[in-house]
Parts: structure tokens; C-alpha cells; sequence
């Protein structure tokens, strides 16, 4: 798969999430597209092809784990990898429950994000394009 034609669904954050990303994304050609709430990411996978969503379920505006819940509404089986600063069971057996592929604590740590986006795509896609 080449970079250029990978699609990621960012959640809209109440910190800088897409620009903290961007130095993953930019340089490989990735294409990030930012839904500020459920329905919005609903909207984005009506019309694009989408390979995973990165989304902060802190962010309440955007509804948390409500945005998992409607992107699996939609589209079952897409990877998704959360963030988030609060690391109670409800919230950790929630993202269980909604088969998300990680949840990384906040502050992120740019080289764990990194490392996950490589287990996923080479589990998903058989892609190494965010091997170091």
C-alpha cells in the first residue's frame, strides 16, 4: 500500500492533535481527515475510504467513546487507536468492548503511537510505512 493512498480519521481535540501528528503523516504522504464529532466521521466514511481512526475520548464535544461507537456503526472493522489521560476500568473495558486496537495514555508519546501505527499496519494491511 502506498502512503499516498492511506486515509486517517483524526477526532477533533481540545489540544493540537493534528499538528502533534503531523510529523507522522506529512512526510509519508498520509492523508489526515478531522471529524469534530460522530456524526462528522460517520460523513467521512460515506465518502472516503478510511484505514484506521485516531481518536482522543477525552474530548467530549466530540462524544469520547461515543465516536468508536459510531464509526463501528458504520464500518465494523475499522482499526482504531485511542488516547486518553484517564485510565479507569469503565473506560478501558468500554474500548474493549468497541475492539479498539490500543489505547495510549496522554501525554502521547510520539514513538509509542508510532509503534502501534506499525503493529496495525502491518497486522491490517501488510504495510511497513510507519516502520522507523
Amino acid at each position: 500500500m502506498a502512503p499516498n493512498q492511506i486515509n486517517v480519521l483524526l477526532g477533533r481535540s481540545d489540544w493540537d492533535w493534528s499538528r502533534a501528528v503531523e510529523q507522522l503523516f506529512v512526510p509519508r504522504g498520509i492523508r489526515a481527515m478531522v471529524a469534530a464529532s460522530a456524526g462528522e466521521a460517520v460523513r467521512i466514511l460515506e465518502t472516503s475510504r478510511v484505514h484506521i481512526a485516531l481518536l482522543d475520548v477525552d474530548y467530549r464535544a466530540a462524544g469520547g467513546l461515543g465516536m468508536v461507537r459510531a464509526i463501528r456503526g458504520y464500518e465494523p472493522l475499522l482499526p482504531c487507536i485511542t488516547v486518553s489521560s484517564r485510565w479507569e476500568r469503565p473506560l478501558l473495558g468500554a474500548a474493549l468492548e468497541l475492539n479498539v486496537f490500543s489505547v495510549i495514555a496522554k501525554p502521547v508519546d510520539m514513538q509509542i503511537l508510532q509503534e502501534q501505527l506499525n503493529k496495525l499496519f502491518i497486522k491490517q494491511y501488510n504495510s511497513d510505512v510507519f516502520s522507523a
